[in-house]
């Protein structure tokens, strides 16, 4: 698996529970695969500006022609507004139909950045149940 470097967001260090919401995304094809992580890179620049973010990880999985991202908020007001925020809705629109999306979203007690990557993992395989959530 690849991961990416933690991208810290505005809302770094807080102190207390915060909200995980974990990504992943199968791609019919692997022609796909690097358009939408590119997409991904391009969403993770402008993390250090969004309101309510914590930060995040990008994360892809080539060879099963999986990505995605784990990703932390002060809430979910905050996450709501990242999933309505246009930049975001226009990849979800280029690439809708040509894959599974998968999420799932949990509260973590405060921000312990080890075991909530630890928690994720599972998901990013396809081994967890993201339909299911906690």
């Amino acid at each position: 698996m690849l991961r990416s470097s933690w991208t810290s967001g505005p809302a770094a260090g807080i102190d207390g529970p915060v909200l995980v919401a974990v990504t992943a995304f199968q791609a019919d094809t692997a022609r796909d695969l690097p358009g939408i992580f590119r997409s991904g890179l391009t969403l993770r620049r402008a993390w250090p500006r969004l309101d309510g973010a914590v930060g995040m990880w990008l994360w892809a999985r080539p060879l099963e022609r999986r990505c995605g991202s784990v990703s932390i908020w002060q809430g979910e007001q905050d996450l709501r507004g990242f999933v309505a925020w246009p930049a975001h809705v226009a990849i979800v629109r280029r690439y809708r139909g040509r894959g599974r999306l998968t999420s799932l979203t949990w509260q973590a007690a405060r921000c312990d950045l080890a075991a909530i990557w630890a928690e994720a993992r599972p998901h990013l395989s396809g081994e967890g149940d993201p339909a299911g959530g906690h």
